[in-house]
C-alpha cells in the first residue's frame, strides 16, 4: 500500500456517529480487559478467510485497540496494513502497539481511500454501529481490487435478548441497542454487487454472576445503550431492583446468560 491509497476527502460525521466515536474513545483503555467475546469472534473470522488469499495490502475496518491489526500483520507479514476506526481514542491507544503501517480516523460509510486500493478488508464486530450498511458495502466494493475479499462479523437482532426482555418487564424504553436482522444482512449482501461466498449466524452465550458484572462489561467496551429514544437521567433504584428480579428468572447453572447473535460474512469482488 502506498500513500496514494489515501484519499484526502473530508469525512462527515453525523451526531449519532459522534456519540459512537466518543463512547468507544472513552473505552479505549478498558476495552481489552473485557473483550473476550470480541477476540473469540475475531479469531473465528480469521479462520474463515480463504486459504488461497495472499493480500499485498489489507484494511482492519473498525480496528479498535488494534488487536486484530496485529493478528493480520502476523498472518500476512509481507503485506502492508491499515487500521481505520471512527474513534480517534482507539487509534491513539493502538498506534504505539503497531500492527499496521497506517492508522486512519474514518467512517466505514465513506472510506477515505482510493478506488481499487485494497486486497482484503477485515472487520470484526464494528459494522453493527453503521446505520447504512448498504453504503458500507458500496464503499467496500469501490476500494477492493478485483479478486479482493471482504470478511466481516457483526451483530444482528436477538443480541442481548435476555436483557431486552427483562427491561420489557419493567418499562417500555429502549435500554438495549437494536441491531438489524439477519434477513437485512442477506438482502444487502445479495444486492451489493459482490459475490457472497458465505453468510452465517452463530449464537455466542456468555454467563455472568450478576447483572452488575454484565452492565460493567458493556460500559467498559463502550457498547452500552446508544439508541435514540433511550431514557434520560438516572435509572431509579426501584426500576433496577425490578430489572434484577426479572433477569434472575433466566438464571442458569453457569450464571445469568447474555446471548450475542453473531453474523459472519465472506464476500469477494469478482474480477
Amino acid at each position: 500500500m502506498t500513500d496514494a491509497a489515501l484519499d484526502e476527502r473530508p469525512v462527515s460525521l453525523l451526531p449519532d456517529k459522534r456519540k459512537v466515536a466518543a463512547s468507544f474513545s472513552r473505552a479505549a483503555t478498558s476495552y481489552d480487559s473485557v473483550a473476550a467475546l470480541q477476540r473469540q469472534v475475531g479469531k473465528q473470522l480469521l479462520a474463515l478467510l480463504p486459504s488461497d488469499h495472499r493480500p499485498s495490502c489489507w484494511l482492519d475496518l473498525g480496528s479498535g485497540t488494534g488487536y486484530f491489526s496485529r493478528a493480520l500483520d502476523a498472518t500476512f507479514p509481507q503485506a502492508e496494513g491499515m487500521a481505520l476506526d471512527i474513534a480517534e481514542g482507539m487509534l491513539r491507544h493502538a498506534r504505539p502497539r503497531g500492527g499496521a503501517r497506517y492508522f486512519v480516523a474514518g467512517d466505514a460509510e465513506r472510506l477515505p481511500l482510493r478506488d481499487d486500493s485494497l486486497d482484503l478488508i477485515f472487520s470484526s464486530l464494528a459494522l453493527q454501529w453503521c446505520e447504512d450498511f448498504a453504503a458500507v458495502l458500496g464503499e467496500v466494493r469501490r476500494v477492493l481490487r478485483p479478486g479482493g475479499t471482504f470478511a466481516f462479523s457483526s451483530l444482528c437482532s436477538g443480541t442481548l435478548q435476555e436483557l431486552r426482555d427483562s427491561w420489557q418487564a419493567v418499562d417500555g424504553f429502549a435500554h438495549v441497542n437494536r441491531f438489524r436482522s439477519v434477513t437485512v444482512y442477506q438482502t444487502f449482501c445479495r444486492d451489493s454487487g459482490l459475490r457472497l461466498d458465505s453468510l452465517n449466524v452463530r449464537p455466542e452465550v456468555l454467563h455472568f454472576p450478576d447483572l452488575r458484572q454484565l452492565t460493567h462489561e458493556l460500559k467498559a467496551l463502550g457498547a452500552h445503550n446508544l439508541n435514540p429514544g433511550r431514557p434520560g437521567g438516572l435509572t431509579g433504584r426501584a426500576r433496577i431492583r425490578a430489572l434484577v428480579e426479572a433477569y434472575e428468572h433466566l438464571r442458569q447453572p453457569e450464571g445469568l446468560p447474555a446471548t450475542y447473535q453473531v453474523v459472519y460474512g465472506i464476500l469477494r469482488k469478482v474480477p
